[in-house]
């Protein structure tokens, strides 16, 4: 039986997924198609270089995780820094630590000590009365009290979904982390930096070899795709590649506005939250020091959140009752697609950081290639 096909692999997504797996395919010998619709590698981790001062073009890019193995792996293409995320909170003009520890205490109520801190919580949620929380403003309250609510979790939050803190689910937050230690520092994994260089750079390594061809939409010619290659690695909208037949999943979405400034430091933090509801971006966020830049410019970005629409980027899966089931029935049709694999946040309608992207694109290349190895 002869054989046409012209690649082993078409990867629809150059971002973080699809580049893992072209990699490792290429690397395996394998011949690999990389298309992506957007006229850049990287997807939502993209950066650009601009004033010499890398650009998180899609929201702030933090990279963390426990596994020494994925941290060799993404150092073994650039080197990382030693950026910690240590986010501030501009609530009115008053400004507090992230996440939640004895410095936020302290600037809240003046609090010394971890035993002060703790009674101070507890007789907030003790007065609360809620026993069962019924929704994401009861269930924060019972977790921390009503002023860190209050301030730090209330607006940001129905600014971030939309719709009021009384109205959500009380899933999204199912924990909180407070700490009764002096300790800003956001994540607690054992790995942290920001790639020297950008994100970007290790995209391209990645690609080195590899085809890529970018403004290029799966959809618009989606026959000719489909028989190009063995297999699909789709790491686009699940409920897309299935035509929308049960309908469509939904997410949030984000705009961006960015701006230069004629001055050396704006903000003295690469990440500012302004967390009451009346701001109507989320934060703000200084490029320059994710890597400590000294330039005698800034860029700062200020992030909205929006509701999505056909057309729009998708960034956080709405993962509620409603679409969790719609998501199911596609996984469904997924799962019996023989030669397409479905990997990534927009394919498998989950939200995940990038060392679990990495993670899941890693063990996908495992149990695809052990059978030939």
């Amino acid at each position: 039986m002869t054989n046409n096909k012209t690649y082993d692999y078409l990867i629809v997504g150059a971002g973080l997924y699809g580049a893992v797996f072209a990699y490792e395919a290429s690397k395996r010998g394998k011949t690999c198609l990389v298309i992506d619709k957007r006229s850049h590698i990287g997807g939502n981790v993209y950066t650009e270089k601009v004033d010499g001062i890398n650009i998180h073009k899609y929201g702030a890019h933090i990279f963390h995780t426990n596994s020494k193995e994925i941290w060799d792996y993404v150092n073994g293409f650039v080197e990382f820094n030693r950026y910690t995320n240590s986010p501030v909170a501009n609530y009115k003009g008053e400004i507090y630590n992230l996440p939640f520890n004895m410095n936020t205490f302290n600037k809240l109520w003046g609090v010394i000590t971890p035993e002060e801190a703790k009674e101070k919580i507890e007789k907030q949620k003790n007065a609360s009365g809620i026993k069962e929380p019924k929704n994401l403003e009861e269930q924060a309250i019972s977790l921390v009290g009503t002023d860190i609510y209050e301030k730090l979790i209330k607006g940001y939050t129905e600014k971030q979904w939309g719709r009021a803190a009384a109205e959500l689910p009380d899933f999204i937050i199912k924990r909180l982390p407070v700490r009764f230690t002096y300790d800003n520092n956001y994540f607690n994994d054992k790995y942290q930096g920001i790639p020297i260089g950008g994100y970007t750079a290790i995209i391209e390594k990645m690609f080195q070899g590899v085809e890529v061809r970018l403004e290029t939409d799966f959809f618009e010619d989606r026959t000719n795709f489909e028989n190009i290659a063995q297999k699909i690695i789709f790491t686009g909208m699940i409920d897309e590649y299935f035509n929308y037949q049960f309908g469509e999943l939904e997410y949030r979405s984000l705009t961006f506005e960015t701006e230069k400034m004629e001055i050396p430091n704006y903000q003295g933090n690469a990440v500012v939250n302004y967390t009451d509801r009346e701001t109507p971006y989320t934060r703000i966020i200084e490029h320059k020091h994710f890597e400590f830049g000294t330039q005698d410019t800034t860029i700062v970005t200020k992030e909205y959140p929006s509701e999505w629409e056909k057309g729009k980027e998708s960034y956080y899966p709405i993962n509620d009752e409603k679409n969790s089931q719609l998501y199911k029935k596609y996984k469904e049709l997924a799962d019996n697609e023989d030669d397409v694999i479905f990997g990534g946040r927009l394919a498998t309608y989950k939200y995940y950081d990038m060392h679990q992207i990495i993670g899941a694109a890693l063990t996908q290349v495992e149990k695809e290639f052990k059978k030939n190895e």
